[in-house]
């Protein structure tokens, strides 16, 4: 799996660090687990779209585009690290964002990353459904502006996450660890799709395990799949098998971005046994599902922490409630 060949910028601080978490395996009361921080990069407060936005901007960048267009979610993470990652790059940066989420209030309407979005300098435009959002695209469009889809999910954005499980093999190997289980969240598709291909293409033995935190389970396995074939065609693979690859959608809740209460208890979780804070709408979903794992598992299991810190903050009202 040679990279080298793709235009590449250089967004991160890789390898992020795989940390032991021993007070939640005790809790837990299974096999020792292991949290993959991809949360922790200096721009734009972190997160796993950097990995994606090194493709997807030395791309960008080697057409010659002076802007870039995404879309999302109102506190989108991928429009944050976009706008941030444009920042450092020196490219104008354009967010299309949409109420997608029934949430209301200043809270998740001004501050979170949708204040960080105004802060790396992004010019944001906030529609309300579908037609606004084709109209604001079509008004800021032009010749030299790249547009990135959701999420930053199509093959060439997951092949951050193919680099990215190369490199969280080669760390489990130096543990001594062959084999395990990834929790990984799954949202729009391209981190679990990178995972999955990168896995398997090394032949490793271990299993991935993708939550979805926003489609059917039938629908988000279709859409890794057809990433990680995208994925494998651009460098020059077959489609791949994925027979590793298990999809569920039962910790999703009401729908994409609505809390659960179960999300606020494994948040409370993970904070108070190692410190770490998920956030409500990927990885505190995935952590759900990955709570219900690892006591039955028998192979040490690995989450992948996505980021989304600054999102937690558009939750305020409901967290002091809970907490």
């Amino acid at each position: 799996m040679d990279l080298s060949a793709f235009p590449r910028v250089s967004l991160g601080t890789w390898p992020t660090p795989l940390e032991d978490a021993p007070r939640l395996a005790t809790e837990l009361g299974g096999p020792p687990v292991l949290i993959k921080r991809d949360d922790v990069n200096g721009l734009g407060a972190g997160g796993n779209k950097l990995r994606k936005l090194e493709f997807l901007l030395g791309q960008a960048i080697e057409q010659g585009a002076d802007t870039i267009i995404t879309f999302g979610a109102l506190q989108t993470n991928h429009g944050r690290q976009t706008a941030a990652a444009c920042a450092k790059l020196g490219l104008r940066c354009e967010l299309v964002l949409t109420a997608k989420v029934p949430m209301k209030g200043d809270a998740y309407e001004r501050s979170g990353n949708v204040v960080l979005d105004h802060m790396f300098g992004a010019n944001v435009h906030v529609c309300a459904d579908a037609d606004e959002t084709v109209q604001a695209y079509e008004k800021i469009n032009h010749d030299k502006a790249v547009t990135l889809p959701v999420g930053g999910s199509n093959g060439l954005g997951a092949l951050g996450y193919v680099a990215a499980a190369i490199e969280l093999v080669g760390q489990l190997n130096e543990r001594g660890i062959d084999n395990a289980t990834i929790v990984v969240p799954d949202g729009s598709g391209a981190t679990a799709a990178g995972i999955a291909l990168g896995t398997e293409l090394l032949g490793w033995p271990g299993t991935v395990h993708a939550a979805s935190v926003s489609h059917t389970a039938q629908d988000a396995e279709r859409e890794l799949r057809n990433l990680a074939t995208d994925a494998a065609a651009l460098l020059g693979q077959p489609a791949p098998e994925l027979a590793h690859v298990t999809v569920t959608d039962d910790t999703i809740g009401p729908g994409y971005g609505v809390p659960t209460p179960e999300m606020w208890s494994v948040l409370k979780l993970f904070a108070r046994t190692e410190g770490v804070i998920l956030d409500p709408v990927y990885t505190g979903k995935a952590a759900v599902k990955f709570r219900e794992i690892a006591p039955h598992s028998d192979v040490p299991v690995v989450f992948l922490h996505t980021g989304g810190l600054p999102g937690f903050y558009g939750y305020a009202p409901e967290a002091v409630a809970q907490f």
